[in-house]
């Protein structure tokens, strides 16, 4: 199960990429992209969906709250790598109750060491514990 979460999240992260390095987030687009895509597991692409559609849908939200808690960096100027991880693990943390937030956590460091830059693990694991303690804070 742990292994199909990965793929699922690897699955979103490639479409969540796709789609904000051509400006173009919206579900119509995100459904296009899935149905380019040669995953025969409908488990992964069920999950992946899930994601990507969530993200989608609170994106403002998300990136606001991605914002708030990086210092000295603006969103847009972030890696496409990154500010996609960030998105997806946020919206894990906030909307998905069946994802523990250490584990949102953790797998977005393990898919940058994967897909990003060595320093992003720490940049990443920065911006998302700030955020978890503010999730935790705010669920008091």
């Amino acid at each position: 199960m742990k292994k199909i979460f990965r793929r699922a999240r690897i699955l979103a992260l490639e479409v969540c990429y796709q789609l904000d390095i051509q400006n173009l987030m919206c579900i119509k687009n995100a459904e296009q992209v899935f149905d380019d895509m040669e995953v025969n597991d409908d488990n992964i692409i069920s999950r992946a969906k899930r994601i990507v559609t969530g993200v989608i849908t609170n994106l403002s939200f998300i990136d606001e709250l991605i914002k708030k808690h990086s210092k000295n960096w603006d969103i847009s100027r972030m890696v496409y790598v990154d500010r996609n991880i960030l998105r997806i693990a946020v919206y894990e943390m906030v909307f998905m109750s069946d994802v523990p937030d250490i584990v949102a956590i953790n797998e977005a460091i393990e898919i940058s060491k994967i897909y990003s830059s060595p320093e992003s693990g720490k940049f990443i694991n920065g911006l998302l514990d700030s955020i978890r303690k503010e999730i935790v804070s705010d669920q008091r």
